[in-house]
């Protein structure tokens, strides 16, 4: 492929999704991913860096990153706290499977 046929991520994604393997383990993720774009926009909405939220919380910066990037599973506790030190409500619901 040659520097003008690069694809970008999107479009690389995209063509990926044709592959029902590709498409299954995505779509496995998407809880995951609303996850963590909740919890990035509580931050930013709340107009914090992950600095001013780690102190809020009593933590590091690090265990911040870490969570909003999907690296563990974080504890409902640590959920809750987020909320708290974002200004937000911890909402965990069970819904009927597709």
């Amino acid at each position: 492929m040659t520097k003008d046929q690069t694809l970008s991520v999107r479009e690389w994604g995209l063509a990926q999704m044709s592959d029902p393997e590709f498409k299954r383990e995505y779509d496995a993720l998407e809880e995951e991913f609303a996850l963590l774009t909740s919890l990035i926009r509580a931050r930013t909405r709340a107009g914090l860096t992950q600095e001013e939220l780690a102190q809020r919380m009593g933590t590091t910066q690090s265990v911040i990153a870490r969570l909003e990037s999907g690296r563990g599973k974080p504890s409902t506790r640590t959920l809750e706290r987020y909320a708290q030190a974002t200004g937000t409500k911890l909402r965990i619901t069970l819904e009927a499977a597709e």
